[in-house]
């Protein structure tokens, strides 16, 4: 009966596999036909020497397969023919035996190394009186030869470096990746002379063993004492061995499912920022910007955990982050971009970076709330009116914390722009003063993706980092696209013709065009255009106002062109009764979107606008202007031919799709209505975390004291 730890071996690749396996575990060779025949490896005992009771018979039955006594504490199977196995080489770093013309090894790719033949020890010559005739000694299986040598040659060959733990040549003083100092080359040279008198006290002993084997069974006697030891002191290192063997196995596989269970909880933005490092490394600038367009943090840490992903010791360490990267391997072109955005986001402390908890939830929330209308105008549309807006308790804060607070949750070159350079929004003093209806422009990524993070932050307050706005933009234009072509198809026509420019294209040539703000709403960090605007404000199912500058400029001030993105946007393609009249407000300076929102009120009780509302105290009314400072009607885009007249019909227009009043100046505003109490509880939570991290900022002591001078000096 077969024991259960004897294994049969490979034929092709020597793979040793368990009894019940058919094929072979490495390269799926099929289990050999012919008999496995076993013998007890060999023993060691103090009375007894090994005799000629080893010598295996040569049966018929077992011509095809030899059983050779090894060094090691498992028998190895070899070919019987003895000249084709010796004019094999044996890979000296996993002892594949390859075939004479093979340069590399097979299994490993390994260089072939020039060795010499193993030296021959010679026999132990005797008097063989009384015993059979001496055979001549069996030939030597090259893989029994090189085992040991092989081992001590890996070990020696190189020296691993204390820290990146790359291995360097023995020669190097220094590690050729991080040029830290070899450690101790005494301890190294101690170290490998142990090894060699081992491994040469390990031949002898096989050859002795071997010489022993030709011997007749009179010459029984016991081995000396350091003999002995020797050969007890093999025995735990092929024990030692074998376990290795059995637990790199076993940590190989115990690495591979923890590697896997860390690939199925990474996300988008994971992968995104394994790519960013590696493209620091391999000066790939374009994954550093996708990973900057993602919109998250910058100054992010590479944890233990990416570090075994990434699988480059010498380059990555846990807590390094990109800054970090770009100066080890001398990016000099990222660094500074990268310290730029590390400053700006260390600067900026807007709610949804403060929270990323319920952001998380936020998003979800976002999410389950998209749906596809059934009909022919099977548009995506939001069922939640949503609108955001600073908490009115920044005013009890002391004057210092909100200038603190204004500077890191705004942008105060977009506010700027808007309000001194081109006055776009809170020109009116009515507005903004008598009426509290003063905008502010919030800060957000710069890329490409920022007119759908300004949508989001004008409603839900947060980015769309997983770009669940835009893949509902693209699906929207997508599957109804003949109703989104027609319009703006016509609505082209109609503004070059208002410009003088009398001109028609092929079909051709608009499909083309079409297609080309089609692949615009897929591409992730791709700047869009009005016609994503006007799809946007159907997914809202409420009117878009847009507050942009007219003209492009270069950063020397000098004109470029001529801008086309302030104006309104309604949702033309559903029924009023489908939509909202509560609209939000974009700001557009220089190719940026930014979110517009007011801050909370106590009502609209007593403030003289043109209107006797019924609502309560703790709904916020903030009038958007609908006309420019010249007092000249905002622009209604993607107007039909039927709907497009003159100035009072697009106000009348304005009128059905949007609440408007008169105020007492006689300027039209549209009125947009927000509630705290009837507003997501979510975004409500997140404001309160954001705000009380700012409740508890405490101005200098300092000066307190002085002002408190400067009022008794005043006394």
């Amino acid at each position: 009966m077969m024991e259960e730890g004897v294994k049969w071996a490979c034929d092709y690749c020597t793979f040793e596999n368990w009894q019940s396996a058919i094929k072979c575990t490495m390269c799926r060779a099929p289990k050999p036909s012919g008999p496995i025949i076993t013998v007890e490896p060999y023993r060691s005992s103090p009375g007894l020497e090994p005799g000629p009771e080893w010598d295996p018979p040569r049966t018929e039955s077992s011509s095809g397969l030899l059983i050779c006594p090894d060094s090691s504490a498992r028998p190895r199977v070899r070919p019987a023919s003895t000249a084709e196995s010796s004019s094999k080489w044996s890979c000296q770093v996993c002892t594949y035996l390859n075939w004479p013309r093979a340069i590399r090894c097979t299994q490993c790719l390994c260089q072939r190394h020039r060795a010499r033949s193993p030296t021959e020890f010679p026999q132990t010559s005797g008097s063989n009186a009384g015993c059979r005739p001496a055979q001549p000694p069996s030939p030597v299986d090259p893989c029994e030869e090189y085992n040991d040598r092989n081992r001590l040659n890996t070990r020696v060959q190189h020296w691993t470096c204390a820290s990146c733990t790359y291995q360097n040549w023995p020669k190097t003083k220094k590690c050729v990746v991080c040029d830290h100092p070899q450690p101790n080359n005494q301890e190294v040279i101690e170290r490998t002379d142990s090894e060699e008198h081992s491994a040469i006290i390990n031949v002898q002993d096989r050859a002795r063993w071997r010489g022993s084997c030709s011997g007749g069974q009179s010459q029984t006697r016991s081995p000396p004492t350091s003999k002995r030891e020797a050969q007890v002191k093999m025995d735990f290192q092929r024990i030692e061995l074998a376990a290795g063997a059995m637990s790199s196995r076993e940590e190989q596989e115990v690495d591979f499912k923890k590697l896997k269970q860390i690939k199925n909880r990474m996300r988008k933005t994971d992968w995104l920022f394994l790519n960013a490092c590696a493209g620091v490394v391999e000066g790939d600038m374009a994954a550093v910007e996708a990973y900057k367009s993602s919109g998250a943090d910058i100054a992010r840490q590479l944890t233990a955990d990416e570090v075994r992903l990434l699988n480059r010791s010498s380059a990555f360490d846990p807590g390094f982050t990109l800054v970090h990267l770009a100066i080890r391997f001398q990016r000099q072109d990222m660094l500074a971009i990268l310290l730029t955005e590390v400053s700006q986001q260390a600067a900026k402390c807007i709610p949804s970076l403060v929270c990323p908890e319920l952001t998380e939830q936020i998003r979800r929330e976002v999410s389950a709330s998209l749906h596809q209308r059934k009909g022919d105008f099977n548009c995506f549309f939001l069922s939640d009116l949503v609108t955001f807006t600073l908490p009115a308790d920044i005013e009890d804060l002391p004057p210092a914390v909100q200038e603190k607070l204004f500077d890191e949750v705004l942008d105060r070159d977009v506010q700027k722009e808007l309000e001194e350079e081109s006055p776009v929004i809170n020109w009116s003093l009515e507005l903004g003063t008598r009426l509290d209806s003063r905008l502010y422009a919030l800060w957000n990524r710069t890329a490409g993706d920022c007119l759908l993070d300004s949508v989001l932050q004008a409603t839900w307050g947060i980015y769309d980092k997983d770009s669940v706005l835009r893949k509902t933009l693209h699906d929207s234009l997508h599957d109804c696209s003949h109703w989104f072509y027609t319009r703006w198809k016509e609505w082209e026509s109609w503004y070059s013709q208002s410009f003088g420019l009398h001109f028609s294209l092929r079909e051709e040539q608009w499909q083309e065009d079409w297609a080309f703000i089609l692949s615009l709403a897929s591409q992730p960090g791709a700047s869009l255009e009005q016609t994503h605007i006007f799809v946007l404000a159907h997914i809202l199912r409420r009117p878009i106002i847009v507050y942009g500058v007219k003209y492009y400029k270069s950063f020397r001030g000098e004109t470029l062109g001529y801008t086309r993105f302030q104006g309104v946007y309604l949702p033309l393609l559903w029924e009023q009764s489908f939509c909202w009249k509560s609209p939000i407000a974009l700001g557009y300076t220089r190719g940026h979107f930014s979110a517009l929102v007011a801050m909370e009120n106590d009502g609209y009780d007593n403030r003289g606008a043109g209107a006797n509302l019924n609502t309560d105290d703790d709904v916020t009314v903030t009038f958007l202007p609908l006309v420019d400072s010249e007092r000249k009607l905002l622009h209604v885009h993607f107007l039909s031919a039927q709907e497009m007249g003159n100035e009072e019909q697009q106000e009348k227009l304005l009128r059905e799709w949007l609440d408007c009043c008169v105020t007492d100046g006689g300027m039209l505003a549209a009125m947009q209505k927000s509630s705290r109490r009837r507003n997501h509880p979510l975004v409500t939570q997140m404001v309160e975390k954001w705000l009380d991290g700012y409740r508890q900022i405490r101005p200098c002591a300092s000066l307190s004291d002085g002002e408190e001078e400067e009022e008794d000096e005043d006394e």
